[in-house]
Parts: structure tokens; sequence; C-alpha cells
């Protein structure tokens, strides 16, 4: 069989071709990935406000392990459970500055925590930094670890 170098370049055209429709694919759905954990990550912000147990275990990794700016850790049952007790109410609660990088199944979520609670009277505002870890388990993501911190000064 004689091969030209027109049949090379066309070869080599083609394979091009696939390569970046290949890459784009995977890209693609990165991009839809990175849309989806920021929707959990809405769906948790909603949850915590809300004191809404639905939403909180719709997003929670039965593996969860939750930590506060104060270095108190919980599992999922705890967290929850602390989130429907809580005797403060929360006023408000925003997830600013929200960076979301999706490697394989999991995805890194960092944001700042502004929240505005009362308390007998009294107002309590809340900045920190937050670093969350979720996973993909059973087509959606859910959150597996959290990290709570405290932020210099501003």
């Amino acid at each position: 069989m004689n091969v030209s170098r027109r049949d090379l370049m066309v070869a080599g055209a083609v394979t091009l071709g696939a390569s970046g429709l290949l890459l784009s694919g995977s890209a693609g759905a990165q991009a839809g990935d990175e849309a989806a954990v920021t929707a959990a990550v809405e769906t948790l912000r909603k949850g915590l406000l809300e004191a809404d147990k639905v939403k909180l275990a719709q997003v929670a990794s039965d593996h969860l392990s939750y930590g506060h700016s104060s270095a108190r850790v919980e599992t999922k049952d705890q967290f929850i459970t602390a989130v429907l007790n809580r005797k403060q109410t929360v006023k408000s609660l925003a997830f600013p500055e929200l960076k979301v990088s999706v490697a394989g199944n999991a995805a890194i979520a960092r944001h700042i925590w502004l929240s505005e609670s009362e308390l007998e009277g009294k107002t309590t505002h809340t900045r920190i930094g937050v670093l969350q870890v979720w996973q993909k388990q059973d087509g959606g993501w859910k959150l597996l670890a959290r990290q709570g911190f405290t932020l210099p000064a501003a």
C-alpha cells in the first residue's frame, strides 16, 4: 500500500481535530461540574440560613467532617442537629468570593462566610474563611469536608 504525503496530512488533521473535540468535551464537562458544585454550595448556604434539614442532608456526605473556626469538628448528624437546634437567629448569610475547582470526582470550594445573627437581642457579625471539599457521589456533589478559619483583620 502506498501512502502519499496527502494521506498523511489528512490523517494528521483528523487526529488533531478528534483530540480537540475530546479536550473541549472534557472542558465542557468540567465547566458543568463547576456549575453543579456551585449550585450545591448554594443549597448548603440556604440550608444553613433556613435551618432546612432536607437541604442539609441532600448535600452532606455520610462521611462529613465539618470543622468550625473554633476547632470543633462535627459528623454529619452532629452538624445537622446543631443547625436545627441553634439558639441564635441567623438574619443573613452570604458566601462571597466563591471559587470552585474540580479535579475528577473531587472539588474544592473556597469562600468567605459573612453572617449576621441575633441572640437575646445581641447582634453578632461573623466573617471567616472557609475551605470545602466536595465529592461526586451517586451522580451528585456531596460535602465531604469543611474547615472554617480565622481571617486576618481587614
